[in-house]
């Protein structure tokens, strides 16, 4: 079963579902009866700005999934890809993103649209030796669309990879990361925030597999959820026989602010080693009462106490984003989301959180 397959051979019966345990809480088939057709072109240069707009010395724009494209990172710089769709239509893409070795890159990545549309994304990103790479996600997608974004990542030694991923989720949404680690002392962090509202949903998959000695993994998702919204987290870390010395860490909290809200969350580590450091943690629940009436009396209302928990609970993932331009835009955007104070283009027409 593969989204992209269905994309391309219009066959509804390609669709992921949920007889396959990985996308058995965001099920396409059931979703989508027939597959639309191709999306009309859609030229990039009548595309307004990206939110990441001024901060890279270059830039990339897939507008309804038109070609497949690759970009070679030889020096230290800032990349911004800006994935638009629009319409009602569906499409597919393909990015090949490597770092050279030495080389310190940042990746500013964006996906947004309008209209009712089918996308998928695939990416594949290699890490040459002891190159870093800092990549920020951050998705915009209509509250009807439906969209699925696939990163296949290879780590070689003393690489590192920084992702931080913010999503207002969509009708249905999928953000999927697998990572090859190669151990030999390359880094890797994985953070995400899901601040859903409305009926959207949002599906954060991982994947990590420890083929090496001397490995470290640390990831951290929050959560944030209400209506009759959706999110779901699947984090999966193996490590396999050999792989002494591995240090892993996973931790996924969120809060469910409605009765008909909903959250599923299945962290999973798999080790085959034993001289290792792993650890896992999964929380899900409402917001501290002690913590609201402490606010509220100091003469702060409830609407503004609510926000402000809120905020700080999903701030602690944004406030990881090393890049400071990129980091400004996140928190500005998930303010606006959870404090009410109105919507930013492209975010759709659901209530602030």
């Amino acid at each position: 079963m593969s989204l992209a397959a269905a994309i391309a051979t219009r066959d509804a019966d390609a669709l992921p579902s949920r007889r396959d345990e990985d996308w058995r809480w965001t099920d396409l088939r059931g979703l989508i009866r027939t597959v639309p057709a191709p999306s009309a072109p859609l030229a990039a240069e009548a595309i307004e700005p990206g939110p990441f707009a001024g901060l890279a010395a270059r830039a990339l724009t897939l507008a309804n999934g038109r070609g497949d494209a690759a970009v070679e990172i030889a020096a230290d710089q800032v990349v911004a890809l800006d994935v638009v769709s629009q319409g009602d239509g569906s499409h597919a893409a393909s990015l090949q993103v490597t770092v050279a070795p030495g080389v310190k890159a940042t990746l500013l990545e964006t996906y947004r649209g309008a209209g009712s549309y089918l996308a998928h994304t695939a990416l594949a990103i290699r890490l040459g030796e002891g190159a870093t790479l800092e990549r920020i996600v951050l998705t915009l997608e209509d509250p009807e669309s439906v969209a699925v974004s696939q990163a296949e990542v290879e780590l070689s030694a003393q690489a590192e990879l920084v992702q931080t991923t913010v999503t207002f989720g969509a009708r249905r949404q999928r953000l999927e990361t697998r990572v090859s680690h190669p151990g030999g002392h390359a880094k890797l962090r994985l953070d995400g925030a899901y601040l859903l509202a409305g009926k959207r949903h949002a599906d954060l998959t991982t994947a990590v597999t420890h083929a090496g000695l001397h490995g470290e993994t640390d990831q951290l998702t929050k959560g944030v959820v209400r209506d009759q919204a959706r999110g779901v987290f699947q984090g999966r870390i193996v490590v396999a026989e050999g792989a002494d010395h591995t240090e892993a860490r996973m931790g996924h909290h969120a809060l469910v602010l409605s009765d008909h809200a909903e959250v599923d969350a299945k962290p999973e580590l798999e080790i085959y080693a034993d001289d290792v450091s792993c650890a896992h943690g999964n929380t899900v629940g409402a917001l501290d009462e002690e913590a609201l009436f402490y606010i509220r009396q100091r003469g702060v209302p409830e609407a503004e106490a609510r926000a402000l928990l809120v905020e700080a609970f999903v701030g602690e993932v944004i406030d990881r984003i090393d890049h400071d331009g990129a980091r400004e835009v996140a928190r500005a955007w998930a303010a606006r989301k959870l404090g009410g104070r109105g919507a930013a283009p492209g975010m759709g027409t659901d209530r602030d959180l």
